[in-house]
């Protein structure tokens, strides 16, 4: 396959970009424990984005993994989810704001600290949402690839430390033309009082052309039929 784009992403580092549809996104973590917050857009029409609940209800479960999709608000497939070594990304925990990150690992500004200061991941989305014409009202839940966060019988939300390994890769597969925002900071739930130093690669590559029998195609009904959405989408596009 042809490598499109790479780029390495420091601990605390932002990214977007707009990523044309049949392509793949792959990450890859470089060390224990890594999280990446990320939200995707229509890049043709902002207001259709990725929607949590959709995507979790259709596909009968509360976190992603391969064969599953991240569909929109509007019953079309963003992106699939191709390949996924750790076999679980969080969707229910969100993202990290600046009081929860002041409060965990120690206050923090860039003007003492310059680049070193402690990041969050409701200020890198809202810079990366400025730089593509939209505000904070776009903000929306996110997928955080890498991290497992399970629920207990009585409600309680838990982060497994353990589950995020060297080397541990998720590849995306965009099925529309799409707005790609990504946050390398720590997951909220993360017990972790130090903050997060592990930095994640991404990867962009051509992607084959999807048919009847892919497996995120077939992994539901539901996904069928968001795919049907999205093709005839594309296709009334010409793209």
């Amino acid at each position: 396959m042809q490598k499109i784009f790479t780029k390495e992403f420091k601990p605390g580092e932002k990214w977007s970009g707009c990523i044309g549809k049949g392509k793949y996104i792959h990450f890859k973590a470089l060390g224990d424990n890594a999280n990446v917050s990320i939200l995707l857009y229509n890049m043709r029409d902002t207001s259709e984005r990725y929607n949590m609940p959709d995507s979790t209800k259709a596909q009968y479960t509360y976190h992603l993994t391969k064969g599953n999709v991240l569909m929109s608000d509007n019953g079309r497939v963003l992106a699939s989810i191709v390949q996924d070594s750790t076999g679980w990304n969080d969707t229910i925990s969100g993202h990290t704001t600046r009081i929860m990150t002041d409060e965990k690992y120690g206050k923090t500004t860039y003007q003492s600290e310059g680049n070193d200061y402690y990041r969050c991941g409701e200020e890198n989305f809202k810079v990366e949402l400025v730089r593509n014409n939209m505000s904070k009202r776009d903000l929306v839940p996110c997928v955080n690839l890498f991290s497992k966060v399970y629920v207990e019988e009585d409600g309680s939300m838990h982060y497994d430390t353990e589950h995020c390994k060297y080397g541990d890769t998720v590849t995306l597969r965009t099925e529309m033309d799409i707005i790609f925002i990504a946050s390398n900071t720590p997951n909220p739930l993360d017990p972790s009082k130090d903050y997060p130093s592990v930095p994640v690669t991404l990867e962009v590559y051509d992607a084959p052309k999807v048919d009847l029998l892919d497996e995120c195609v077939q992994h539901r009904t539901e996904n069928y039929r968001a795919f049907e959405n999205t093709w005839d989408y594309n296709n009334l596009l010409g793209i």
